[in-house]
């Protein structure tokens, strides 16, 4: 499905004025996808996927893709801040928010800021916490292909030839890489994070490549136990970026979950 891109002026509550880049798809149960280190372009083509379904909203973090960040949007809680409000000035409500990486980051974040727009969660491969014993891997010390070689069951088939990138892609990198070290630190953490997630309330689903070598399936399994109620679910023959080796896969356990939720409030 043929997806809009925009432009929406926000006032973040701390970053000021922000200029928000949206990609809109489909129609039906609204859900917001977040992007990873990566950039939008990890997520574009399960936006399309899932919105044969559903109404899927896809921002892009400020200073990502070339997009301008302004300087005191500067982690992750001021992203989550920011989306909140995206979700209000989009007059949604029961968003399932699913997020990838730092995104998962951020949708746990969300999680935290108890909007009533927010429903439910959907962390998938996200990083944030710390789990003693199962460190997130270094990733401001890798090059790209050792990345790739993290990030996939099958980095042969998955992994980026940089030369084969479009030469926008390539020029926007740069401009990832240190926007990703602004909302995440050297350290891909919040120490405080694990502690604070006893607090969500919406429900949860944390989903997990079993062969993610960035935060392994026991780092993934330290994140579900921290926030109540949270199913877990484990992908086969998948690593960091479900959404890219196993969109099937990943699309189906979402698709479950928003079922369950949906048979849960049909029958109060």
């Amino acid at each position: 499905m043929t997806a809009t891109q925009e432009t929406v002026k926000l006032t973040g509550r701390q970053a000021g004025p922000v200029e928000l880049t949206v990609a809109e798809a489909g129609a039906g149960r609204p859900y917001l996808l977040l992007h990873g280190g990566g950039g939008p372009q990890t997520v574009a083509a399960f936006a399309g996927l899932l919105s044969n379904q559903a109404r899927v909203i896809t921002p892009t973090h400020p200073g990502f893709a070339g997009t301008p960040r302004p300087d005191k949007l500067a982690s992750v809680a001021g992203l989550a801040a920011l989306y909140a409000a995206l979700l209000d000035e989009m007059g949604l409500t029961d968003v399932t928010v699913v997020g990838n990486s730092i995104g998962g980051w951020i949708a746990a974040e969300m999680a935290l800021v108890r909007s009533p727009r927010v429903g439910s969660v959907v962390l998938v491969d996200a990083t944030g916490i710390e789990v003693p014993g199962h460190p997130a891997a270094d990733f401001f010390s890798l090059t790209l292909d050792q990345v790739s070689q993290l990030s996939y069951h099958d980095p042969v088939k998955f992994g980026i030839d940089l030369a084969t990138l479009p030469p926008a892609v390539q020029a926007a990198m740069p401009g990832n890489r240190a926007s990703l070290a602004v909302y995440a630190g050297t350290t891909f953490a919040d120490p405080h994070l694990a502690g604070r997630l006893s607090g969500v309330t919406v429900p949860a689903l944390v989903v997990w490549g079993d062969a993610d070598r960035i935060v392994d399936p026991d780092y993934g399994r330290a994140y579900a136990a921290a926030i109540p109620g949270a199913q877990f679910r484990l992908l086969a023959a998948t690593g960091h970026l479900p959404q890219i080796e196993t969109p099937d896969q990943l699309l189906a356990a979402i698709t479950e979950f928003a079922g369950v939720l949906q048979a849960g409030d049909a029958a109060r």
